[in-house]
């Protein structure tokens, strides 16, 4: 007999309310990833003092790479996703509660913090990328958990007989419209009851792909880097290391994520996160050629 789909939880996206403030579990993978940035850089400057920084250098890099994140986050949502949109409704960009945050466009965003501290503390903008690098993964991982958490992001559509096939009931509306659009996937339509509404749902079952980016762009991304970064690397090595290890990573999950309903799949029939995912992995393996290069 061939195995049902699992089911989402259906977390409560609000993980405590006092009054009229709500708490969300989205809200709260941001602190999680902020908190894990401070207490992996700490023990870094504490087992490598040969890097030369302090608490307080951390604390300032930290508040500059807030700023980038989230405005570079959302900046490039709107370019990169829905510029059209947008550009007639200017006023939504501010509308950050409703979702809408780029990682390429917060990788900006962090790029161009690091560049203003990097001037301000008179250091080489690749020794603070190589510093800050491996406690990067620890936060995507955090996002990814949120993403998952709150339903969304979900994957492309699977074999209802697969072990990893799940069901979204946030995505109910997306399959009867996939259906409508592929008449075919009408066979792969699984009938669940939903646990918030005790609705009875018609769905696809789809890939988690929040948990396969939060185990490839967060844990092995991080044990790779962590590892690597271990003991002293040429200038520019550590960085490399990540665009090539985020790159390639997002690359491959992008297969199992479903691409955004507005875009879909651009020429070559790639997605826009793996488009832009390419250029990482050149600029990474470029930047560890010239890393290792400089130092023979």
């Amino acid at each position: 007999m061939p195995a049902s789909p699992l089911l989402h939880p259906q977390f409560d996206p609000v993980f405590f309310s006092l009054g009229p403030l709500h708490v969300r579990w989205y809200g709260l993978m941001y602190v999680l990833a902020f908190a894990l940035f401070v207490l992996l850089g700490r023990w870094r400057i504490r087992n490598r003092p040969d890097l030369g920084w302090s608490r307080n250098e951390l604390d300032d890099l930290l508040f500059y790479g807030m700023l980038g994140v989230i405005l570079g986050g959302r900046l490039g949502y709107v370019l990169f996703y829905k510029a059209g949109f947008y550009l007639t409704h200017p006023l939504d960009i501010l509308k950050v509660w409703e979702g809408g945050m780029a990682f390429h466009g917060g990788l900006l965003g962090v790029l161009f913090a690091l560049w203003f501290f990097a001037r301000k503390t008179r250091r080489h903008f690749l020794q603070v990328g190589d510093f800050v690098a491996p406690l990067v993964p620890t936060g995507l991982a955090a996002g990814r958990m949120g993403n998952f958490i709150n339903g969304e992001l979900w994957g492309r559509v699977t074999s209802p007989d697969a072990p990893w096939a799940m069901l979204f009931p946030q995505a109910w509306h997306a399959d009867a419209a996939l259906v409508k659009a592929q008449p075919a996937l009408g066979a792969s339509l699984v009938q669940y009851v939903d646990p918030v509404s005790q609705q009875v749902l018609t769905g696809l079952p789809r890939h988690a792909s929040q948990l396969y980016q939060f185990a490839l762009e967060g844990l092995t991304l991080f044990t790779i880097l962590w590892l690597f970064s271990r003991k002293p690397r040429p200038m520019g090595a550590v960085s490399g290391l990540f665009l090539i290890g985020y790159g390639s990573f997002r690359f491959i999950a992008e297969f199992a994520r479903e691409p955004d309903d507005f875009l879909g799949l651009l020429a070559g029939q790639l997605s826009m996160g793996q488009w832009l995912s390419l250029p990482m992995v050149l600029a990474g393996v470029a930047m560890m050629i010239w890393a290792y290069r400089r130092k023979a």
